[in-house]
């Protein structure tokens, strides 16, 4: 990927105003890296557990089609890594097979197709599919695109939680404004029925005073009835009335749970947006600065703010084969130096370059038992140190500890870091900053 592509991109998504414009941006981007690939959204009913829609960037429009498939027509292995999202599943041989089954346009000379699930609070709401020619050398476009697919990821969940807020609002109006018609329209026939009353208590009245008195007891027997008629459909009308104040009860009670729900993903877009702000910075701060120094202390930036760590490192690889160097540091001990060496394998970020795996860890006591960088002395136990690898090469590891306000760091912290050591392995690798920054040190 070009390095203009992804600040673009991140720029397009930025602004797009509904989820059509950031799919006919991501196709933009797609076509810069290959002009033979597609790119669909296919929309999930969790529901009824299916594949409803079909929608395509084609151009400067988004074609729609149904498609009323479900997931468990995929491959099993498939099916549980769409459903459990964050990397995209290959169908391989079977890609001309499935695609006709998603409706989706049979590459002529062959084609492999790819999918991944984007998930909104948790639960799967699309699948993006990836359908690209086959190649024989070079790397894959859904390699190369998985950067692309993670920002647009973080736009989705954007609007998806802006169309839930907005149709819970719309909820409630519905319902408050049925159950205040009910109410004034109740009112409206208990005062017709008294109106009603009164004028037959003085037509009663009026009868009794000329002197008939038959006529007058007959009247005052139908009043009578009719009184009680009404005291009837007065208590049944207050009975009703008590079900309209439960109504309204419960819908105040829907409304403040509504105000809490809004508010907390309201929190988790500002906080993807901020996201999205400091992408945007660091891939500026890449396009603009030559000085290698400078631009590991803003990738560090770019983890560090946005998880809100104040104790962070990052090392990379060194040419020494078995050993990394601290790259960039804040907030660690005095005795840990830039430029301090790192033997793959042990300690913390050692062992997690070695195994590619990131490590989370929650509990105070078991932090104690495995220091960060040799130092000890954490405010908090809790840290995630997480690879950054691209194209299968280790490029280094990124260690975060002492969040300022949580405290404590979670599963769906380390996704979001997983996005984030994606751009930082990219910028870092293209700008060879590895070998530059420690030709530097050197240098200094």
């Amino acid at each position: 990927m070009a390095p203009r592509t992804i600040p673009s991109l991140a720029h397009a998504l930025a602004v797009s105003p509904a989820t059509d414009a950031a799919l006919i941006a991501l196709g933009e981007a797609l076509a810069e890296l290959d002009r033979g690939a597609t790119v669909s959204l296919l929309a999930f009913d969790e529901r009824r557990d299916l594949l409803r829609e079909r929608a395509t960037a084609h151009g400067d429009q988004v074609l729609r089609a149904r498609v009323d498939t479900t997931l468990d027509h995929l491959p099993e292995a498939v099916c549980r890594t769409v459903r459990a999202g964050a990397e995209f599943a290959d169908l391989g041989d079977r890609s001309a097979e499935f695609a006709r089954l998603l409706g989706l346009p049979v590459q002529p000379d062959g084609g492999v197709l790819s999918l991944r699930g984007l998930h909104v609070d948790g639960h799967l709401a699309t699948v993006v599919a990836l359908y690209e020619p086959k190649k024989f050398f070079g790397s894959r476009t859904s390699e190369r695109f998985a950067p692309a697919i993670a920002l647009f990821d973080l736009a989705f969940a954007r609007f998806a939680d802006r169309e839930a807020r907005g149709e819970a609002v719309r909820t409630l109006e519905d319902v408050t404004q049925r159950v205040h018609g009910e109410y004034v329209r109740k009112l409206a026939v208990m005062e017709r029925q008294l109106l009603a009353m009164a004028a037959d208590r003085r037509a009663s009245d009026a009868l009794a005073a000329t002197g008939s008195s038959a006529a007058a007891q007959a009247a005052e027997v139908t009043t009578e009835r009719q009184h009680a008629e009404l005291r009837e459909e007065a208590r049944r009308a207050q009975q009703r009335a008590g079900q309209l104040e439960q109504q309204f009860t419960a819908a105040a009670g829907q409304l403040e749970q509504a105000h809490v729900e809004l508010h907390r993903r309201s929190e988790a877009l500002r906080q993807r947006t901020r996201t999205l702000y400091l992408i945007d910075r660091v891939l500026a701060l890449d396009a603009e600065t030559t000085d290698p120094h400078e631009l590991a202390d803003g990738l560090l930036a770019l983890v560090g703010d946005d998880m809100q760590a104040q104790r962070c490192s990052l090392v990379l690889r060194s040419p020494v084969p078995g050993e990394l160097y601290l790259a960039a540091a804040r907030g660690i001990a005095p005795h840990v130096t830039q430029g301090a060496r790192i033997v793959v394998g042990e300690g913390v970020a050692g062992r997690v370059a070695k195994s590619r795996q990131p490590v989370l860890v929650q509990d105070v006591d078991e932090a104690g038992a495995h220091p960060l960088l040799g130092d000890q002395y954490f405010t908090s136990g809790s840290f995630i140190s997480f690879p950054l690898v691209y194209h299968d090469e280790l490029v280094g590891v990124v260690n975060l500890t002492n969040r300022a306000q949580r405290g404590v760091f979670g599963d769906e912290d380390v996704e979001r870091v997983r996005l984030l050591a994606l751009v930082i392995s990219l910028i870092a690798w293209q700008a060879r900053l590895p070998e530059r920054l420690l030709d530097a040190m050197h240098a200094d």
